[in-house]
């Protein structure tokens, strides 16, 4: 799991435990990994990478991170919505999956989006953001979207459908 919150407890941070609740209740090995807390650079398009087998000139966290996408067979990619798409934290990730994108195969797809908006119309140009990225993934199947509409403030999910949602669907995995 990929939790972009940029709060330990935030919305969609809160949304990933429950999923993660709800997965190893179910049997599942689950992992969270809190971008806020790692080293994560941006990619400057030097394509370094792909002359030294995928490994960036960066030296930071991302290479456990995309070892870790790679090895999962589900992912779940959890981000707050700002001004109708992911959160920086998100998007720096998924730009430096770049060099090994293509490792990512047959994984089943789960995303979270917590806006203050209280439309699920509102988020769909994050979730086509999310799509973009999963679509270049072979074989990969979007299995589920859990939308936390209105919630402006930290922990206004909670007591939301959205918490339910989120722990029913990781214990579907």
């Amino acid at each position: 799991m990929l939790s972009a919150s940029p709060r330990r407890g935030g919305n969609s941070d809160i949304l990933c435990d429950q999923f993660m609740l709800g997965a190893e209740e179910s049997g599942h090995h689950a992992e969270k990994i809190f971008l806020r807390d790692k080293e994560i650079n941006y990619c400057v398009a030097c394509d370094s990478c792909l002359k030294n087998d995928g490994a960036c000139v960066s030296k930071d966290d991302v290479a456990e991170i995309l070892d870790k996408m790679i090895e999962a067979d589900v992912i779940v990619m959890a981000t707050p919505v700002y001004f109708y798409t992911m959160n920086a934290q998100m998007k720096t990730v998924i730009d430096r999956t770049y060099p090994r994108y293509t490792e990512m195969t047959d994984k089943d797809i789960y995303l979270i989006a917590t806006a203050a908006n209280p439309e699920k119309q509102a988020m769909e140009l994050t979730i086509d953001g999310f799509r973009g990225f999963t679509s270049l993934l072979p074989g990969s199947k979007e299995k589920g979207i859990i939308y936390g509409t209105g919630a402006w403030n930290k922990g206004d999910i909670k007591g939301s459908n959205s918490m339910t949602e989120a722990y029913e669907l990781g214990k579907s995995v």
